[in-house]
């Protein structure tokens, strides 16, 4: 029986998803879920959706749902983290805060202001979490879905290096599903790989029976103007690669959108999307947790497409198959620094977990990626020495903050996420610094 472990399985949604995928492989044998959330509600509604799940699908599932960690823990082969700390509310702050300074961002979740203050709220948790790992799972495959992806990746090979740690993120493969549909093929039909930052990554190779497909999507821009408002489509003009996360993403990790209304407009952004995206997430939860009272079927997504799925099967069956992950770059990509964590091709089967060496980026797009790497960088070393100018340091190398405010300004907002989120940073990080200090 295969053991897994739902971290913060109050995601209702994603659980549901995740738990669909597991279950449509006929191969898989008998799964043993445990679900753990701090929320005891939440928790019962993600008990009842997997049970539901296992029920309508008719296959063999044990569920046990608890508030105890270490239990949820205990001998897993595999635990799967999805958590959010501080929940809608330090999303609030993360992106109302930067906005009353004239900062924009759409998600704030990867990079920037509202990532790093993601990130250092989110690191302790990572710490305890992997250390219960090791203590009561220590051969457990760690697959980590939480954001700022990169970031926590990062964290994680510092703190807990031994584990083994995925980190597993869609955006390549829809990517990839998007723009086959965009040149009237199925993403089957193509051959994709993909290597950068994670949300930031570069489509490097996408054929079509060996053929590139990079001229076909680009007769098919010229053909329709309105593709020239996507912000992604910009970036490929630019570039000459095309960005593996949506334009909303993509926008507030550069500094050539969000500063500038007329600039928004035009490529039809929405300062702080993520807003309605995470209110919308909350009332799919009620409607979820009323359903399940009701006793009524739960909405199924057909399509297998999650990452974690597809890692549990190939490790558990040996079917090998390749996908993209997010892993700590020793020897992946040459134009990157060592240490940090990148987005590559990934093989997955009988051989274990193999990422795949990719070589130099171009030397375009590699250049895009470093400022993304060192606000990552100065975050993690921030969280490393308890030192909060790093903190301040990591927002004033973002192109988007940077494009956007005075150095003085950036330091009175990091004073004010700092008040705002409060115990939910470590404590050496809960300091005000003067923003005319030498």
């Amino acid at each position: 029986m295969t053991r897994v472990t739902f971290v913060g399985a109050g995601s209702v949604e994603f659980t549901r998803q995740l738990v669909g995928d597991l279950l449509r492989f006929d191969d898989l044998g008998p799964l043993d879920l445990r679900l753990f959330d701090i929320d005891e509600r939440r928790l019962a509604v993600a008990e009842g959706t997997a049970r539901q799940v296992g029920e309508r699908l008719n296959r063999p599932l044990t569920t046990t749902a608890t508030t105890d960690r270490r239990r949820a823990l205990a001998d897993a082969d595999f635990v799967v983290d999805m958590v959010q700390i501080g929940g809608i509310e330090a999303t609030r702050h993360d992106l109302e805060i930067p906005a009353r300074y004239g900062l924009r961002q759409t998600i704030g979740d990867t990079t920037g202001v509202g990532g790093v203050f993601r990130a250092l709220r989110t690191f302790p948790f990572l710490t305890a979490l992997t250390a219960d790992i090791r203590d009561v799972a220590p051969d457990a495959v760690f697959l980590n879905y939480t954001n700022p992806m990169a970031m926590n990746v990062w964290w994680t090979s510092l703190v807990a290096p031994e584990l083994t740690t995925l980190g597993l993120c869609h955006s390549v493969y829809w990517t990839a599903h998007d723009l086959a549909e965009l040149v009237g093929l199925s993403v089957e039909q193509t051959r994709f790989r993909a290597a950068g930052v994670n949300h930031q990554a570069w489509l490097l190779e996408w054929t079509h029976g060996g053929r590139d497909l990079y001229p076909v999507l680009r007769e098919r821009i010229a053909a329709d103007p309105e593709l020239l408002r996507r912000v992604r489509v910009e970036v490929f003009r630019r570039i000459g690669y095309y960005p593996t996360e949506t334009s909303e993403h993509s926008s507030e990790y550069l500094p050539w959108f969000l500063r500038d209304q007329e600039q928004v407009e035009r490529f039809r952004l929405r300062p702080m999307e993520y807003l309605e995206i995470s209110e919308n997430n909350v009332r799919e939860f009620h409607a979820a947790e009323r359903a399940l009272a009701a006793g009524e079927p739960l909405a199924l997504e057909e399509e297998a497409a999650e990452y974690a799925p597809q890692v549990i099967h190939s490790l558990v069956t040996g079917t090998e198959r390749e996908i993209h992950a997010n892993v700590v770059n020793r020897g992946l990509i040459d134009n990157l620094p060592a240490g940090c964590v990148v987005e590559v091709p990934t093989t997955v089967g009988v051989g274990g977990i193999s990422p795949v060496p990719m070589g130099s980026l171009p030397v375009q797009a590699a250049a895009v990626n470093r400022p993304y790497v060192s606000v990552a960088e100065l975050t993690i070393e921030a969280a490393r020495t308890g030192d909060p100018r790093l903190v301040r340091q990591a927002v004033l190398v973002d192109p988007n903050a940077s494009s956007t405010l005075t150095p003085e300004r950036i330091w009175a907002l990091c004073n004010d996420l700092v008040a705002a989120h409060g115990d939910l940073l470590p404590p050496e990080l809960r300091v005000q610094l003067p923003v005319d200090a030498l």
